[in-house]
């Protein structure tokens, strides 16, 4: 394989650590009152993971917005969540200037999703190279080849469920993008999309075991429970619906090339200047962390 490429849900992380420690009221809060502790939660994440996985390519991905071309198709789509926390909208901006600063190549493309934004680089360059998703967002499992693994976010900063093609084959007994028709199914409460009512988990993934696709279980209705098939009749708009809003699209408009020779991390800034970055936006959590750990 030619390079290693790390690829960072960047919005997952922010929200993570926001989370984290807002619970406890924890803010992190800079001496102009600014809170930071999603921020140096990102960081302390993003700079684990590039110790652990030793890139020779990073980028961090990010939603651009509220509103992507899955709303034009579906106005309700992840219109039931709440409006961020007022203590973590300044942090949106400037995470990404602060990684900027930093030296990572921050990406987020206009009207599409981070995953989508993940989905098109990880196949793209998964061609010729080895690529490693960080992120918490089990949809982004579609997205496994042979080349790609997907690094859930489990615990703290280093503790991960890890996703290789052959062990999501042995856990799922279906191919990645088979999960596509299993979220078309069992719908996506926190996406605001429908699914088919009454059909959970279980039920989805041994239709699709056995038939493979949703388009396969709807030729074989026939062939079902009474109930199973009054489920879906009844709801086939809404199943149709569900698997197009499921799908991560892997074709965003991006030039991968030229941003694959931006992405180069082979040229990192030092442990010091790092340090230096972190002490002048007052990220004293992060500093400290990366003293104890790097140095």
């Amino acid at each position: 394989m030619a390079n290693r490429i790390l690829l960072v849900d960047g919005m997952a992380l922010l929200f993570r650590h926001f989370y984290a420690t807002s619970i406890h009221k924890q803010f992190m809060r800079n001496s102009s009152g600014t809170p930071t502790n999603a921020i140096q939660g990102v960081l302390r994440h993003v700079y684990t993971a590039i110790h652990e996985i030793n890139p020779t390519h990073v980028a961090i991905c990010w939603d651009m917005g509220k509103v992507t071309f899955r709303n034009d198709m579906f106005e309700g789509y992840k219109q039931n969540r709440p409006q961020p926390p007022e203590e973590l909208i300044p942090q949106f901006d400037k995470v990404k200037a602060i990684t900027e600063e930093l030296g990572f190549v921050n990406i987020g493309i206009d009207h599409y999703e981070a995953d989508d934004v993940i989905g098109t680089l990880a196949h793209e360059y998964s061609t010729s190279n080895e690529v490693y998703v960080i992120t918490g967002d089990r949809d982004i499992l579609q997205c496994l080849n042979d080349n790609v693994e997907i690094w859930l976010t489990k615990k703290g900063f280093n503790i991960y469920n890890r996703y290789t093609l052959d062990r999501f084959k042995e856990e799922y007994e279906l191919n990645p993008k088979q999960l596509v028709d299993v979220k078309a199914f069992m719908g996506d409460p926190s996406d605001g999309y429908p699914g088919v009512k009454g059909i959970g988990e279980k039920t989805a993934i041994k239709l699709i075991r056995q038939y493979d696709t949703v388009e396969s279980v709807l030729d074989s209705l026939h062939e079902l429970t009474p109930g199973q098939r009054s489920k879906i009749e009844a709801n086939i708009e809404d199943l149709k619906l569900s698997k197009t809003l499921a799908q991560i699209h892997l074709h965003v408009p991006i030039s991968t090339t030229p941003l694959l020779e931006r992405m180069d991390y082979k040229n990192h800034k030092s442990l010091a200047e790092i340090l230096n970055i972190c002490e002048n936006h007052e990220l004293k959590v992060t500093h400290k962390y990366l003293v104890a750990n790097f140095k």
